[in-house]
């Protein structure tokens, strides 16, 4: 393959990793907590579209459908039950929820699909085109332009909408937002489903373009979804963004020129080397506490 088909390939996987970072970033920026359970949304609504298109022969648009509605719930429920009672608690104690979280998704997932991987048929209608000798597949251009679709309409809603508005108020002061009448708890909640009907899309075009499917399957891609929130500048949408698709980048171009088995520790590798140079990340901005 040539260096133009390995950078094509590093977007499309940045890309999903870019989706994915926009859950973790949302979250953090409004509600200040790291959910690591967002990964196995991942794989929920990648499980919702194997069943209801493979196992029950339905439409691909309505099997996403059905998935972005179930994601949306899980991470409502989420919210509600496990991590709102601790919102005035310490950070640690939401956090080792979170993981808790994790493997319980997990490992209902094994008790209902079991441990063998499933393939996974792709939702992308047509196969690709073929561009001066270098070929990209239909899930590549799907994957690239539904992310740009995304990060351009989240940035519109978060910042021309009432409820995007109340985001930057809580994300900014939860207190004073409070006290001018804007629901905390409603906001939080509309993050993470928004975050997690984004999980929902993103575990579908992960799993079109590398088909196969275990209840693990969003476990990976969410850590590095959330290295990539972090590198480009956690609470930053455009950083999300950013991070995701230099993220994708440096790990196809890692097990092209480098090596596969060590492409996971080059991508974890450059993080700890931007952090030491700029610890917001590329795009985040340096808040002074008041002590």
């Amino acid at each position: 393959m040539s260096l133009v088909s390995y950078l094509i390939n590093g977007l499309s996987l940045g890309a999903v990793y870019a989706i994915i970072a926009l859950g973790y970033t949302m979250v953090y920026g409004i509600a200040k907590m790291l959910n690591f359970a967002h990964g196995d949304v991942i794989m929920v609504g990648a499980y919702v579209v194997f069943t209801t298109v493979s196992g029950m022969g339905m439409n691909p648009l309505a099997g996403i459908l059905i998935s972005v509605i179930v994601c949306t719930v899980t991470g409502v429920l989420i919210e509600t039950i496990a991590y709102r009672p601790l919102l005035e608690v310490s950070k640690l104690a939401v956090l080792i929820t979170a993981i808790g979280v994790s493997y319980f998704l997990q490992n209902v997932a094994l008790l209902i699909f079991g441990a063998d991987t499933k393939s996974f048929s792709s939702v992308v209608p047509f196969k690709g085109i073929n561009l001066s000798g270098v070929s990209v597949s239909g899930e590549t251009i799907v994957t690239i332009c539904a992310c740009i679709i995304i990060v351009v309409g989240l940035t519109l809603f978060v910042n021309y909408t009432k409820p995007g508005k109340a985001m930057l108020a809580v994300s900014e002061d939860a207190g004073a937002a409070q006290l001018m009448g804007i629901n905390t708890n409603g906001t939080i909640a509309l993050t993470f489903a928004i975050g997690s009907a984004l999980a929902a899309i993103a575990g579908v075009l992960l799993c079109s373009s590398y088909p196969a499917l275990t209840p693990y399957t969003g476990s990976m891609p969410g850590i590095k979804a959330f290295v990539a929130a972090v590198f480009g500048g956690i609470g930053s949408i455009p950083g999300a963004f950013i991070g995701g698709l230099l993220l994708g980048i440096i790990e196809i171009l890692g097990k092209a020129y480098i090596s596969s088995q060590m492409a996971d520790a080059i991508v974890f590798a450059v993080l700890i080397v931007v952090l030491l140079v700029k610890p917001t990340g590329l795009l985040g901005k340096e808040i002074q506490e008041k002590v």
